[in-house]
């Protein structure tokens, strides 16, 4: 009886249209595995580099948006799980020389959930605004420990992230590029389709139905049964572990970490992408993360304020198409149905 209660209360709408697209999504996502796994054999090592880019961020905004689209709860100092992600490796393979990835992903994974465990544990008292700028709170002062303490931190300069085994495969005898465009983007696009598969679990789950219930009407979801407090809670802490794998696999990418990746303006790029792709779908972060990076690559080439371009496509966003670019394509395509339907 709860169930039924649940799945009538927080499942998303079910227009035969609508769900028709929903099912094409798997098609559309081993469509997209496919364009990706030959991609490094038929694009540049440019192209290639952006995607690979692409797979960190991907893994972190869906960990961003089972907070933000599926609990309700947007968060403006998402960036420092992702920070503690990239500075776990740089330690790891800089410091104390341990060079496996494996072992940096397991670390940043512990890290961040013992972080998130702890400031989740104050913030999810606090929903909307208050829980929004509390976080943005943390953020900043996950910033300003890394710019004081440069002794640990290297301060305003980061520190270094040497090249890591994969699979326990010493690789440092190739190219840069090489590497990264070959074993390390086949190595990361891995781990980007099992976290895709593993978050589409969790959000297909009961668990999922009832972080829906818990957005939609926690009073509700209180009076259901649900402990809205420990599932804002845990799915916090989910979310920190996800940013902090993405900041782990994006840090062997840009080779150097430093405190402007927890700064509030990443934590915003975050919450961008997810905006641009649409929250309310499953892959709308990752398609918006995915046109983001590259209309990120094509702006700055052209144009020196770049940021007002992007600031004026969110405006626009947000008045036009609040849905973002998969509400887009799924309105478009219902009615293109609708009206071959008539």
């Amino acid at each position: 009886m709860k169930t039924d209660k649940l799945s009538s209360m927080g499942s998303e709408p079910n227009g035969s249209f609508a769900a028709l697209i929903r099912k094409r999504q798997t098609w559309l996502l081993l469509a997209g595995i496919l364009c990706f796994v030959l991609l490094p054999r038929v694009g540049g090592q440019y192209t290639s580099y952006l995607v690979l880019t692409f797979f960190g961020y991907g893994v972190a905004l869906l960990g961003f948006n089972l907070l933000f689209g599926y609990t309700g709860l947007l968060s403006f100092g998402h960036a420092l799980f992702f920070t503690s992600g990239a500075y776990t490796v740089s330690y790891l393979t800089a410091k104390f020389a341990i060079p496996y990835m494996e072992v940096s992903i397991v670390v940043a994974v512990v890290v961040a959930v013992v972080i998130a465990a702890l400031i989740g544990a104050i913030c999810v008292r606090y929903i909307k605004i208050y829980f929004a700028l509390l976080m943005l709170a943390f953020g900043m002062l996950t910033y300003s420990f890394l710019i004081k303490f440069y002794y640990i931190t290297g301060g305003d300069e980061g520190m270094p992230v040497l090249r890591p085994h994969l699979l326990g495969f010493d690789l440092s005898s190739m190219a840069k590029m090489d590497f990264l465009t070959g074993w390390y983007y086949y190595y990361v696009l891995t781990v980007f389709i099992i976290a895709t598969w593993i978050m589409w679990r969790i959000v297909s789950s009961h668990f999922g139905l009832a972080l829906r219930a818990v957005r939609d009407n926690p009073e509700k979801a209180y009076y259901l049964g649900i402990d809205v407090r420990r599932y804002r809670w845990y799915a916090f802490i989910i979310s920190g572990a996800y940013a902090a794998v993405g900041g782990a696999l994006v840090a062997p990418v840009i080779g150097n970490v430093d405190p402007t990746l927890t700064y509030w303006t990443h934590s915003g790029t975050l919450v961008f992408m997810t905006l641009l792709g649409g929250f309310t779908n499953f892959l709308g972060p990752l398609l918006g993360g995915l046109v983001y990076i590259f209309l990120q690559d094509g702006v700055m080439s052209l144009l020196h304020y770049w940021r007002f371009v992007f600031g004026a496509m969110l405006a626009f966003i947000v008045i036009v198409a609040p849905g973002g670019l998969a509400g887009a394509i799924e309105l478009i395509a219902n009615k293109y149905c609708a009206k071959k339907g008539a």
